[in-house]
């Protein structure tokens, strides 16, 4: 009868410390979850602080194209919102606003030789793209993470520590639609 307690006891344990590693493992998922969104968070803040300097210097050269200035600064306000608010959803699409916008700036811009070779725009321009790029690359990374926690918290058995724990789903980052199309610039110049 011993026997029979030392082996009950052996599944338990074992179970138990099971369940201990399925945790450790959602932690350290949740984490990376975090963590890469930290990494996001960072570049969009840079790229948020540079984007008044390229709105100003490029007032002093678009007299006309208040409209377009306007959007960015407008699109870059709704991205600060999201961020603030911790809004994964909200953060892509405002990101879609801001990134066509700054793709017709930029396109808009070809209009305004003055514009173009100013040392300023030229160095905000290739920081504020280098941004974008850095954006892409950690997003992808971010959407990774979130997939890795998305899929092993709906896996079982690690489903049940899961839900006894409270470890929730996390939210991809996904941009707007209009923001995978290419800019038309020859709308831009036929207004």
């Amino acid at each position: 009868m011993e026997i029979f307690w030392f082996v009950i006891l052996g599944i338990i344990a074992l179970v138990v410390i099971y369940g201990i590693l399925i945790y450790n493992q959602l932690v350290v998922l949740k984490h990376q979850v975090g963590q890469a969104w930290a990494n996001i968070d960072v570049l969009l803040k840079q790229r948020h602080d540079e984007l008044p300097k390229l709105v100003e210097t490029c007032k002093q050269y678009m007299q006309y194209e208040q409209d377009t200035l306007e959007k960015v600064m407008w699109a870059r306000a709704a991205v600060a919102d999201a961020r603030a608010k911790g809004d994964v959803g909200a953060v892509g699409a405002a990101e879609g606003m801001l990134r066509m916008g700054l793709g017709n700036l930029f396109a808009v811009a070809e209009a305004y030789p003055e514009l173009k070779a100013n040392e300023g725009f030229q160095h905000l321009q290739t920081r504020i793209t280098g941004l974008e790029n850095g954006i892409a690359d950690r997003r992808e990374f971010y959407n990774a993470a979130v997939n890795a926690n998305n899929v092993r918290i709906e896996q079982f058995p690690d489903v049940l520590v899961a839900r006894r724990f409270g470890f929730g789903p996390a939210e991809l980052l996904e941009f707007a639609e209009n923001e995978l199309s290419d800019v038309n610039i020859k709308d831009l110049f036929s207004a």
